[in-house]
């Protein structure tokens, strides 16, 4: 080969592989996100499971894991009231899409305020409260977890969660560097509250820790302390100068009463804690996809209130800015809507009433045929139970046959979603699930 041809085939080859390089990358730098430093992660169970029901063809398959409020036909329900209130928002000929405040829409926190507060609140009268919108309850636990764990002294205190709880609790406080211990919550003797189990572990606890509590229908259990446990639990929280976390994703479509799913939320405050709420619309208004929520800072009385809140408030700006800058307007200028016009309000008491009354029936219906088809066990928790989940006691081998051979689908705990269930599957799901227990027995 001549000196010129050699040149030639150089050229041709450093040229093409720079094409190579730009088209398919270097194959002689391998990637710094190997398998060992970036495993791959396991599949949320949740959302495959719904992807399994999704390609189960059988005509009278049940979805029982979803976690999104269904009607008698199993199909989405947009809500009458929001179905209006939307009407009305498009007509506006003011309406447009500019950005919200980092703190966002203020008529819809200042209402989010009184809805889960209390429009008398003392917290609200003294000003001792900090609300900042978020995407959804999601991000309102994401950000309270952020705060704490930033600002808390150190050493970075424990945050107490029940266990069960909701899975994506454990991954939110885990990204945000919260150290995670758990309380008995559930017998899965009794199949409702472990209260001893609860307030013993609560009472033991780290002196400072964040304890967090759901506020009604907790999830996944359906299970609630009463009004007098809920007092007790406020004590040993007291006691141990513990700072409470109240996730509230299902005011009013736990019992169809908002005042009645906002007690301890409200108790707590009369008691002098400080304290924050996480805020969710998505289940009570139906805006799912939406992302309307809430995260409320109320802080304790005292001459300095107002300043600490200020404060508070300048720093959850920051941490606002830092993740979503303004959060999404189209879901909150809708509930806003309602929250804040006294008819639509009105009508909105209606539909969750509603929802929370078809749900109700669901498990009166659902036990009443598990009981006729002579089941074993006992399933009075069916109706002690409240809200959208049910842990129904069924083990996992139990849960793999319901779904393999009748094609129920639910949560390898047992939990169910009653909203899941309707007059036209109801005996059906009791017919498997007593077949199913008979057969494991």
């Amino acid at each position: 080969m001549s000196p010129s041809q050699s040149l030639t085939s150089s050229t041709t080859t450093s040229r093409l592989n720079q094409i190579n390089y730009h088209t398919m990358g270097s194959a002689g730098s391998p990637t710094m996100f190997t398998a060992d430093n970036v495993p791959r992660a396991a599949e949320d169970p949740l959302f495959g499971l719904m992807a399994a029901y999704k390609k189960d063809t059988f005509d009278k398959k049940v979805d029982l894991g979803i976690g999104a409020y269904r009607d008698d036909n199993a199909k989405p329900w947009v809500l009458p009231v929001v179905k209006k209130a939307d009407d009305l928002l498009r007509k506006d000929p003011d309406l447009n899409h500019e950005y919200l405040p980092i703190a966002g829409l203020a008529d819809f926190t200042t209402a989010s305020q009184k809805l889960v507060l209390g429009a008398d609140s003392p917290a609200i009268r003294e000003k001792r409260v900090v609300s900042f919108q978020t995407v959804s309850g999601t991000g309102a636990v994401h950000l309270g977890g952020a705060f704490l764990s930033k600002f808390l002294p150190q050493p970075t205190p424990a945050i107490y969660m029940s266990s069960p709880t909701w899975a994506n609790h454990n991954q939110i406080f885990t990204n945000v560097r919260l150290p995670i211990k758990s309380y008995p919550y559930f017998s899965s003797e009794t199949k409702m509250l472990d209260f001893e189990g609860m307030i013993s572990a609560l009472s033991s606890a780290t002196k400072g820790s964040i304890i967090l509590l759901h506020a009604c229908a907790h999830n996944p259990t359906g299970v609630d302390p009463t009004q007098d446990q809920w007092k007790k639990i406020a004590e040993v929280v007291k006691a141990g100068s513990h700072f409470p976390f109240f996730d509230c994703a299902y005011q009013g479509f736990a019992s169809g009463d908002l005042a009645k799913d906002a007690w301890a939320v409200r108790y707590f405050v009369e008691q002098g804690f400080e304290l924050c709420v996480a805020q969710s619309y998505a289940k009570n208004f139906g805006l799912y996809g939406e992302r309307a929520g809430a995260f409320h800072f109320v802080t304790a009385p005292g001459s300095d209130a107002q300043d600490t809140v200020s404060r508070i408030a300048s720093q959850l700006a920051i941490l606002q800015r830092s993740e979503i800058s303004n959060p999404p307007a189209y879901g909150a200028r809708i509930a806003s809507m309602i929250l804040n016009d006294e008819n639509l309000f009105k009508e909105w008491e209606r539909d969750l009433k509603t929802m929370s009354g078809r749900i109700i029936e669901m498990r009166k219906a659902f036990r009443d045929k598990l009981e006729e088809f002579q089941t074993p066990g006992t399933w009075n928790h069916i109706t002690s139970q409240i809200g959208m989940f049910s842990f129904t006691g069924l083990n996992e081998k139990q849960v793999g046959i319901l779904k393999d051979k009748w094609h129920i689908y639910m949560t390898k705990n047992g939990r169910i979603s009653m909203a899941g269930l309707n007059t036209h599957n109801v005996t059906y799901v009791a017919e498997s699930v007593s077949a199913t227990v008979k057969e494991t027995q």
